[in-house]
């Protein structure tokens, strides 16, 4: 039930499908129009059979990321933020979610619609 209840608040949107091919770059975008100062940039993916896992955090500023390879790009005024990946392999096939929050502690919710990808 509380979780039901995260994504009801979630301050955050997703398409919620996306597709490529293996070693096609992909960019997962997320919108947040009402993020607060103090809110960070979280995104989580969940590879099949397994729980969420933390893939990249940051406030304001782009930053690279090691597993899986890629980019987390934020706007100059924070409304959006895309998971950009240079050369997904199959194994980066997973939902993938944007969330709120502040950093080091869980984020507000993740979007109800989730971003799944597939290779």
């Amino acid at each position: 039930t509380a979780f039901l209840s995260v994504f009801l608040q979630a301050q955050v949107q997703q398409e919620p499908f996306l597709e490529t091919t293996e070693g096609t770059s992909i960019s997962i975008k997320c919108s947040h129009p009402n993020i607060r100062t103090g809110d960070f940039i979280h995104f989580y993916r969940q590879l099949p059979g397994q729980r969420p896992e933390l893939v990249a955090v940051t406030a304001k500023a782009s930053k690279e990321i090691r597993t899986p390879e890629g980019r987390l790009w934020v706007s100059a005024d924070r409304r959006w933020s895309a998971l950009w990946l240079g050369r997904p392999r199959r194994g980066d096939a997973a939902v993938y979610y944007c969330a709120l929050g502040l950093h080091g502690q869980r984020s507000r919710g993740c979007e109800a619609l989730k971003r799944r990808c597939c290779f």
